[in-house]
């Protein structure tokens, strides 16, 4: 058997988490369950009762501490608000990235390691071996995405128990244990805040201020209720008003915060002056792996998205083979094969 460590699982109430604690139990290890409590707005459900009574049954079930942690300030300030600003600045941010820094592997490790802990473990589909991150096997539902911000250092004491089975085998897995959460349906939606419309979220904290919609060349043709509402690759929640029923559907390709207008096109390019290579600028820069500068490798610029060639030609600057919309804010994560490179927030492309 493996030496036995002490080990705290981010349980969410779902299965995925609850098949982790399950089977670093099987393997011997002193499994405690921590149903992180963060914060969540006035005006939507409340579901985190009962998310947390759905931990401490699969605790009961397994026989394992249960543990609550209340991170709602964290969370408040370091994701939620976070999100709320960069909105505000005409950017377009990952809240889960944010999430998984800030509340899973920052306050939950801290946790975790003030009670004597080992390690941490969360359902994620994704593998690492101490050293390394890497995809997980199951493709659909790989997150190593959302997992670029993690450090080095960090990687030594997180585990992801479920990154080599398919969804499916976990399911099964969960079945076989008597876990009720084998047939409980996967949460949507931000991370800890659910299945909520960002538009609905972010009209509680912006101003709907109306502005214009424009065509590449600057002509008005519709209205929208303020930039910072959109995303670049939208094609939907303005109005075009000189529109007739046989036109082509609109893209956001740009948008201009302090004149608060948006610029749409038929084409979801990002201008008409790229020829399929581009130059994206990173900030807030993480690296997981040594890399060799003017290789090539993949990277993603959003979740599931498609893999695009890519060129590293420092820390901050990438070379990529792209035509689509990319939107200042989101991650971009660089990949060799499966393993993570590292990966940066998107500051400027030119």
């Amino acid at each position: 058997m493996k030496k036995r460590k002490k080990i705290f699982v981010g349980l969410s109430g779902g299965v995925d988490s609850s098949v982790v604690a399950y089977l670093l139990k099987k393997e011997g290890h002193d499994v405690h369950g921590v149903f992180v409590k963060t914060w969540s707005p006035d005006w939507l459900p409340c579901t985190w009762v009962d998310e947390k009574r759905d931990a401490m049954r699969v605790c009961a079930h397994l026989g394992i501490p249960f543990h609550f942690l209340d991170a709602e300030q964290e969370y408040k300030q370091g994701v939620a608000q976070y999100m709320i600003d960069e909105y505000k600045a005409g950017r377009t941010p990952n809240p889960d990235v944010l999430c998984n820094r800030v509340i899973k592997f920052g306050v939950m490790w801290e946790y975790a390691r003030s009670h004597g802990a080992d390690a941490v473990a969360t359902g994620h589909y994704a593998r690492t071996d101490g050293d390394t991150l890497m995809r997980g096997v199951d493709a659909s539902k790989d997150q190593s995405y959302f997992l670029w911000m993690i450090t080095r250092g960090e990687l030594q004491h997180i585990m992801f128990p479920i990154g080599d089975l398919p969804k499916g085998e976990v399911r099964k897995i969960a079945e076989r244990a008597g876990l009720f959460t084998a047939t409980k349906k996967d949460s949507q939606g931000i991370c800890f805040l659910g299945d909520v419309d960002m538009r609905q979220f972010l009209s509680h904290y912006i101003e709907q201020v109306p502005g214009l919609v424009v065509d590449t060349l600057g002509k008005v043709i519709g209205e929208h209720d303020g930039v910072w509402f959109y995303t670049l690759g939208e094609r939907h929640g303005f109005r075009i008003t000189t529109q007739s029923t046989s036109d082509p559907r609109y893209y956001i390709v740009s948008k201009d915060v302090e004149r608060n207008t948006l610029v749409v096109d038929t084409q979801p390019l990002m201008s008409t002056e790229h020829t399929g290579q581009i130059t994206v600028i990173l900030r807030d820069t993480n690296y997981l792996s040594s890399y060799d500068l003017h290789n090539s490798y993949t990277s993603q610029i959003r979740y599931h998205g498609e893999l695009i060639p890519t060129t590293i030609v420092s820390d901050t600057e990438l070379v990529l083979e792209y035509r689509g919309v990319t939107a200042l804010g989101q991650s971009l994560v660089i990949y060799d094969g499966d393993r993570v490179i590292g990966g940066g927030i998107i500051d400027q492309v030119r």
